[in-house]
């Protein structure tokens, strides 16, 4: 019976060996650590470099600029310092009639790539949408400068100059 009561006692001791000295069970995990070393972080954001770029171009490719232009929006909080975040946001922001948030990247963009063919392109189409043709062919015409070659330029100029040929419509009542 002594080699009974040995072992029982060998058995009590391990367990409280392996007790924690809180007291308060709602503290406790079921992996013998606290609670808070395991609770829910779902709200801490963690996005691998380009996740939010490339899903949000996918969205924009779509033509959804809507969900694009969240994505983007979501991408230049987590990456603010990201130039390529900024021109997405500001190219959806243009899509979906938000002029004044494009502004707001673009501004950004002044500051990070002012040379840019990218940046230029981007922001005479904004004006171009915004029917400001005058501001739209200062951009063109600095991105053709820096490369005359550029595809996406050239498209521009063709579109700025198809914008112009337009019969404006305004007020005037027609005769």
């Amino acid at each position: 019976m002594s080699r009974r009561l040995g072992l029982f006692l060998v058995a009590v001791s391990f367990m409280l060996a392996g007790c924690q000295s809180n007291n308060d069970a709602a503290d406790l995990s079921s992996f013998g650590d606290s609670a808070k070393s395991v609770e829910d972080v779902s709200d801490v954001s963690f996005y691998p470099t380009d996740e939010l770029i490339t899903k949000g171009k996918v969205q924009f490719r779509e033509g959804n600029f809507g969900k694009s232009y969240a994505i983007f929006k979501r991408a230049v909080e987590v990456y603010p310092k990201d130039p390529q975040a900024w021109l997405a946001y500001a190219a959806a922001a243009d899509r979906i009639g938000r002029f004044d948030n494009a502004d707001i990247g673009y501004g950004r963009l002044a500051k990070m790539i002012p040379n840019r063919v990218e940046y230029l392109n981007n922001r005479g189409y904004s004006y171009l949408l915004r029917g400001d043709l005058k501001n739209a062919r200062q951009f063109f015409l600095r991105a053709y400068e820096i490369e005359p070659a550029n595809e996406t330029t050239a498209n521009n100029i063709e579109l700025l100059r198809n914008s112009a040929s337009y019969v404006k419509r305004g007020e005037e009542n027609p005769a």
